[in-house]
């Protein structure tokens, strides 16, 4: 009987260590360098996550437009959502992200708004150590 319960309480440490395990895997948490293209044009930018309590907060930042904030900020089985507004001259575009965070890596895809259309693109980030 004592073997038993010894073999259960290792299967259940096994069982906490790998659900941490996968919980830091897909922790969003941090500063990504993202690149993806638009058209045959390859575009950069800086995701940076925050967590304030239970709340998930960031900003999106690109070479000619600094730390707009994130809205609508949701992390749930490694799966990363937001949107942001992405503003190019008088022109604001309303953008809705979607990634799976991997470790140090994250992939996904962002769907610009324009003119009531919607145009998906492949974004692919990498965390900044």
């Amino acid at each position: 009987m004592a073997r038993i319960t010894w073999i259960g309480l290792m299967a259940l440490i096994l069982i906490a260590c790998g659900l941490a395990v996968a919980a830091n895997q897909a922790d969003p948490v941090g500063t990504w360098k993202c690149e993806y293209n638009i058209g045959d044009q390859k575009r950069t930018s800086t995701l940076t996550i925050k967590k304030d309590g239970d709340t998930l907060t960031g900003t999106m930042s690109w070479p000619d437009q600094k730390e707009a904030p994130l809205k609508d900020v949701k992390s749930k089985d490694g799966e990363l959502t937001f949107s942001a507004e992405r503003v190019l001259g008088d022109n604001k575009f309303h953008i809705e992200y979607k990634f799976t965070v991997s470790g140090d890596a994250l992939k996904g895809k962002g769907t610009l708004d324009v003119g009531g259309e919607k145009r998906d693109f492949d974004i692919e980030g990498k965390r900044e150590k």
